[in-house]
């Protein structure tokens, strides 16, 4: 009797695994000059600076989620750079063609050649979704090409995993009313 309820448990273990796969996801994006773009210099040496900025991103290559694409969507971060270097952290929320939206948190670093042109990349995870991405997961990897006039394309790619909607529970069925007498 031990030895069924192992296996059964097991295929059951396997059986909640196998739902809850992740999909894979790729993409491409083009994001215009930051605006605004802020920059404050730390006065300790030349070239180090911390920066804010703001830029809209339209999805070249869309990724596709749960049947809908994604369509345009902005990034707000925080950077700091040291000479050809820069750190950024920031967030990136993107709109579907459904109207449904999910927001990422990103982090990587940027080398800047002299022309201002560059490489990038980072990994990403995501942090919120609605309508049909209520709940979303996942994350992944980043890396692209600065332009010279401040715009950048980017590849993205990784994964996720939406939960199951949750039936609502079953109501019991009404008592039928009592006759007066």
């Amino acid at each position: 009797m031990r030895k069924v309820s192992w296996v059964v448990l097991m295929v059951l273990a396997l059986a909640m695994t196998a739902s809850a796969q992740a999909t894979k996801i790729m993409g491409k994006a083009h994001c215009a000059k930051e605006d605004p773009s802020y920059s404050i210099d730390v006065g300790d040496k030349p070239g180090h600076a911390l920066m804010a900025q703001k830029r809209a991103c339209n999805w070249t290559t869309p990724l596709e989620i749960a049947g809908s694409k994604t369509k345009d969507g902005t990034d707000v971060e925080t950077a700091e750079m040291s000479g050809a270097s820069i750190r950024d952290s920031g967030y990136h929320t993107a709109t579907m063609d459904n109207g449904d939206k999910f927001t990422v948190h990103f982090s990587g670093s940027t080398k800047l050649n002299k022309d201002n042109t560059g490489t990038f990349n980072g990994k990403w995870s995501f942090v919120s979704g609605t309508g049909k991405l209520k709940g979303i997961k996942g994350g992944g990897t980043y890396k692209g090409m600065a332009a010279a006039d401040g715009s950048s394309d980017v590849d993205v790619e990784g994964d996720y995993m939406i939960p199951e909607a949750k039936a609502a529970p079953a109501k019991p069925p009404k008592a039928p009313a009592k006759k007066s007498s």
